[in-house]
């Protein structure tokens, strides 16, 4: 396995890993939201987008093809623009009480800027 796919891995499973870890923090409400466990909210499931995607990405990662590495183009766009509008969407203050971000925040931000740069930088064969 080269070194593309083992990058490719670890940052597709740094994602996956951080749609489980705590996102943000409501300290009025008490609540610790995550990318899979918003009760107590109407935000859904922000998470299971980033699942599905980052799978999308293993797959066309993994098989090496060119056809892979363009399609991952695209998904790995639709993925930046999800983490985009998760980050405006759940930190955004309301009413004057602005929620805390925590660390699986900023793993998801990593793993899908990893996951770009990875898609960016591969040489095809």
């Amino acid at each position: 396995m080269d070194r593309y796919k083992i990058l490719a891995l670890l940052v597709g499973l740094l994602t996956a890993v951080s749609c489980f870890l705590p996102w943000i923090g409501i300290e009025s409400k008490e609540l610790v939201l995550s990318g899979m466990d918003t009760t107590g909210t109407k935000f859904g499931k922000p998470g299971l987008l980033h699942l599905v995607l980052a799978g999308i990405f293993l797959v066309f990662s993994l098989t090496g093809k060119e056809w892979g590495q363009r399609a991952n183009l695209l998904v790995m766009a639709v993925n930046a623009a999800w983490f985009i509008r998760n980050f405006f969407m759940l930190s955004v203050c309301y009413g004057g009480e602005c929620p805390v971000r925590m660390y699986g925040f900023y793993l998801l931000l990593a793993g899908c800027l990893g996951m770009m740069v990875v898609t960016l930088f591969k040489r095809t064969d």
